[in-house]
């Protein structure tokens, strides 16, 4: 049974959805289920697998879910038994549950693979974004160039992108070679359930490519969640300046932070 716990915890995993793994890794007297029962638990509360049923199957789903709200890893000790302070079971033994979270991991999308992109590709692996490099030119969408990329997909970009699974942990970065395959990557993500859309290019460009696509129905609503033109104006020209904006941007949306000096805000947290 327990083959088949880690199999589903796997299995969403690989679909990137925040997961809870609990396992008895200790037990005193009489339990309902030994050493190494496992339960899987999703953010909805939905088990697969057992550790025993009743009482503490129900008491450990909240505490996975918890734990899962705070991103955090834990073990639990609960009394089977009648007395204060326990569960209120019969069985009259103990057990320590360990509550492995497993977060989704979030995700770098680039669209294109010229200068801009290479440097976006190595801040993303630098702060451990899951990175993906997305081009129509095979000599810029290999391993050679991108060494290190997670996922390297080469071909038709729209197709691409209307099959790549896009959750709301991925950050997508347009950078192609021209406007028209700027549009038509906007165009294929710009309904999708990303955290982060944004497109290179200046005030002029941009426009022309919303008006473009505002003539095909796309409402002005949601341009306003698209970053275009893209990035923070720390100032530079240079590929990597831009690059470090872009990213910079990114943090800021995924952190929840804001545009402020550090020396400007009391009582900050900042340690070595």
């Amino acid at each position: 049974m327990e083959y088949r716990v880690l199999e589903k915890v796997l299995e969403e995993i690989r679909l990137n959805k925040k997961t809870a793994l609990a396992t008895i890794t200790n037990i005193k007297g009489s339990t309902p289920r030994k050493e190494g029962a496992m339960m899987m638990v999703m953010e909805d509360g939905t088990t697969f697998g057992t550790i025993g049923g009743g009482k503490l199957e129900l008491v450990v789903t909240k505490w996975a879910k918890k734990c899962m709200e705070e991103g955090q890893t834990k073990t639990f000790n609960f009394k089977l038994t009648d007395e204060e302070g326990s569960l209120h079971m019969q069985c009259g033994g103990e057990a320590d549950v360990f509550i492995k979270v497993f977060n989704p991991y979030n995700k770098l999308l680039i669209v294109g693979g010229g200068h801009i992109a290479l440097k976006l590709y190595k801040l993303g692996k630098m702060l451990n974004f899951y990175t993906v490099v997305i081009e129509d030119r095979e000599e810029f969408c290999n391993t050679d160039r991108f060494p290190e990329a997670d996922e390297l997909k080469f071909g038709n970009i729209e197709e691409i992108l209307s099959e790549y699974p896009i959750d709301g942990n991925t950050y997508i970065v347009i950078v192609t070679r021209g406007h028209k395959h700027d549009e038509t990557a906007l165009k294929t993500v710009i309904d999708s359930k990303a955290k982060y859309i944004g497109m290179i290019g200046s005030s002029n460009k941009t426009k022309y490519v919303m008006d473009n696509l505002q003539r095909e129905g796309i409402s002005q609503e949601k341009f306003d969640k698209v970053y275009a033109p893209i990035g923070i104006n720390l100032g530079g020209e240079a590929p990597e300046e831009i690059a470090f904006s872009i990213m910079s941007e990114i943090l800021l949306v995924k952190n929840k932070g804001s545009l402020d000096h550090m020396k400007e805000i009391k009582g900050n947290k900042q340690e070595r």
